[in-house]
């Protein structure tokens, strides 16, 4: 780095200020090496306005060199049309303050990063994050971790404070006129409290997990165009991911949520995958696999187009035959020992040939609490219907599974969810998704509601009902009403479809402050 870039004073236009994170490191550490005081502070700054002025103008004094950073767009969850202006405009706001120096773009979803590339003296906070009880995110001490192990301290600025997202949602129309109706009616109810309150409920809960193991393995393939001698498009092998799917995917996110979690499986011998599987699990996720002879554990070979995530085909290996009587009775003695001692028994019901009749009945009569989804797939389609259940306390289905169930192309989906399922299974709690147009609950209480989506970026949908299904059943075993359990789990689901398959988990932290944005 040259004197020119170091020196804010030559700068010749505001964007000149706007540097990457491996540039201001440089740059912080040119002045520390001068004597020079650097300066910290980290946010969205979604909507710039006084409170953010005052902040940044004290945050200044305690230093010599000011330096911001603004999160990436791809890592903002404050609900739908967030951030209101896109990553580049956010920092050229910020880079427009004149005792700003330098700004930089989060390319991740906290400070940390930042706080260990920077390396400032100070890193400067508002005084609503000075108490840790008021921090939704909880990542304002582990924040402060990253800023004292490099020789830095956490400040606190005290003066006038605003909400960004209260006055967005006060002041701009970024909603459609269903969400923006539902929302305003949630805060008339004050629904927040309440909301949180279920969600902190669930966290001493054990849950045991039913289900099938699915391997989700993507190909990432470059399209080179139809084949000059065949009628079949050539695709280049570029790299591929491999991931553990199905009842596994749906612990990890439960285990966000509640103390305990256990899953019971069966995988292949011939292929286990059983390294993949154990690996990818959360440390408080116990595992007991039985093993089936002469199979591979179930594995859904997605070939994708990496560009845009356009899913191209898919292959299945699998073996979804019933499973051997000996292994069955083993498989069924396994849940009448354990299932009692479960606040929630949550089964993931593919139709891969693992949950069988006697299963079924089993699961009915032993489970305190019983959460059932039973998917429909191409492997299995129209004969795995959730009709095969003869009770459930908590159905969570999608809406083409339940029309299929009841056999209905064109009954409303409150009719079905309210109606029409009960006469069929025994359950008093029914969510029954819907994609973009979010999800209908009933409860026998309250009724039927519907819940509009929150999210229209789409990235992958490969296991949002899962996570919807994983983040909502203890929750409803914990007495939530069932609009609130829908407006939780639709939340949970805008935060899925932004993941590339199982990457990673629905969060607490990130959902709360997700929620706690929308209902502002």
């Amino acid at each position: 780095m040259g004197n020119e870039t170091a020196n804010p004073a030559s700068h010749t236009s505001v964007r000149s200020k706007i540097q990457s994170l491996q540039e201001l490191a440089e740059i912080a550490k040119q002045a520390q090496d001068e004597g020079r005081k650097v300066v910290l502070c980290h946010g969205v700054f979604d909507l710039l306005h006084m409170g953010h002025v005052r902040h940044l103008e004290g945050a200044r004094r305690e230093g010599d060199m000011l330096i911001v950073t603004t999160t990436g767009d791809g890592f903002v969850n404050k609900g739908p049309g967030r951030p209101i202006f896109p990553e580049h405009m956010r920092a050229e706001m910020l880079a427009a303050l004149s005792y700003v120096d330098w700004v930089g773009i989060n390319q991740a979803s906290s400070a940390e990063v930042v706080l260990n590339t920077v390396r400032p003296d100070i890193y400067v906070k508002g005084s609503d994050y000075e108490n840790p009880e008021d921090d939704v995110t909880g990542k304002i001490q582990s924040e402060r971790d990253a800023v004292e192990a490099h020789g830095g301290r956490l400040v606190f600025t005290k003066d006038i404070t605003f909400s960004s997202s209260n006055l967005i949602n006060k002041y701009f129309d970024v909603y459609d006129p269903p969400l923006r109706d539902f929302l305003e009616q949630m805060r008339e109810e004050n629904s927040l409290p309440q909301i949180l309150d279920l969600i902190e409920r669930v966290k001493d809960m054990k849950v045991l997990l039913v289900g099938d193991t699915i391997i989700d393995e993507y190909q990432y393939v470059t399209t080179l165009g139809k084949s000059p001698k065949e009628n079949m498009i050539a695709t280049l092998f570029e790299s591929k991911e491999l991931f553990a799917g199905g009842v596994i995917a749906a612990a990890n996110h439960v285990a966000e949520f509640c103390a305990k979690v256990d899953v019971l499986t069966v995988i292949g011998e011939a292929d286990p995958h059983e390294a993949v599987i154990r690996q990818s699990l959360k440390p408080n996720v116990g595992l007991t696999a039985l093993r089936r002879a002469g199979a591979p554990t179930t594995r859904k070979c997605r070939f994708i187009e990496p560009t845009y995530m356009r899913k191209l085909f898919e292959v299945y290996h699998m073996d979804d035959s019933p499973l051997r009587e000996s292994l069955a009775d083993d498989f069924n003695s396994r849940i009448v020992d354990v299932a009692k001692n479960y606040d929630v028994v949550l089964v993931t019901d593919f139709g891969h040939g693992l949950i069988q009749p006697e299963t079924i009945r089993i699961l009915a009569s032993e489970a305190r609490f019983l959460a059932v989804n039973a998917q429909s797939n191409s492997a299995n389609m129209g004969f795995n219907l959730i009709t095969r259940y003869s009770r459930a306390d908590y159905i969570c289905i999608d809406a083409p599974e339940a029309r299929m169930a009841v056999g209905s192309k064109s009954e409303d989906l409150s009719i079905i969810a309210g109606d029409i399922l009960p006469r069929l299974i025994k359950s008093n709690r029914i969510i029954l998704t819907h994609g973009k147009h979010g999800c209908v609950t009933w409860q026998t209480e309250r009724g039927a509601h519907r819940v509009p989506a929150f999210t229209k970026t789409v990235v992958d949908t490969v296991g949002a009902g899962d996570a919807f299904l994983a983040v909502t059943s203890p929750l409803v075993a914990a007495g939530g009403r069932m609009d609130h359990v829908g407006f939780i789990g639709n939340a949970a689901g805008a935060i899925k479809v932004g993941i590339v398959g199982h990457r990673r988990s629905v969060e607490k932290a990130p959902l709360i402050k997700f929620i706690t944005t929308l209902l502002k």
